[in-house]
């Protein structure tokens, strides 16, 4: 699939991010190999989760199979959308770099909710928190510089 794991300090600190409490439900955008995913699982979020790339979505849900790991929702699908079904989210985390803020993610979230999300051109991005204090209205925080994969729109491949 011509992907890249994140580093696990970067997994860390996405997910340290978060703030995820037990229970909460959790949309991660680009479930990858699952490494992410089976994180979110151990700090017992109930999680959902998204992957375009077909052989991504396969190999991932095989291996949590595998892991006898869960999620209560896994989709291939666009992350760009995000699941609106299964909306609204208590927590939202992309696992990579978008060029543009996936609006239609924002309007998934609770008020409270927090979306963890890396930003800008694919050779480097911020990594920023959202957390939705109001119907349309957002803080923002920055931490700092990243190199992600990019994050793609449709599901081609």
């Amino acid at each position: 699939a011509h992907q890249t794991i994140s580093h696990p300090s970067t997994v860390a600190e996405q997910s340290e991010l978060l703030q995820v409490k037990p229970g909460e439900k959790v949309l991660e955008i680009g479930t990858g190999c699952g490494y992410q995913t089976a994180v979110l699982l151990a700090m017992k979020a109930h999680v959902y989760t998204v992957e375009r790339q077909k052989d991504l979505f396969d190999f991932s849900k095989k291996k949590l199979r595998e892991l006898h790991l869960f999620p209560k929702f896994q989709s291939f699908g666009d992350g760009f959308a995000g699941l609106p079904t299964f909306a609204p989210f208590d927590k939202i985390i992309v696992t990579c770099g978008a060029s543009t803020l996936p609006t239609e993610l924002l309007k998934q979230l609770n008020i409270g909710g927090k979306m963890v999300i890396p930003l800008g051109p694919t050779d480097e991005q911020v990594l920023f928190r959202f957390t939705k204090i109001g119907p349309t209205e957002f803080e923002k925080e920055e931490f700092g510089a990243y190199k992600f994969v990019p994050m793609l729109g449709s599901t081609n491949q």
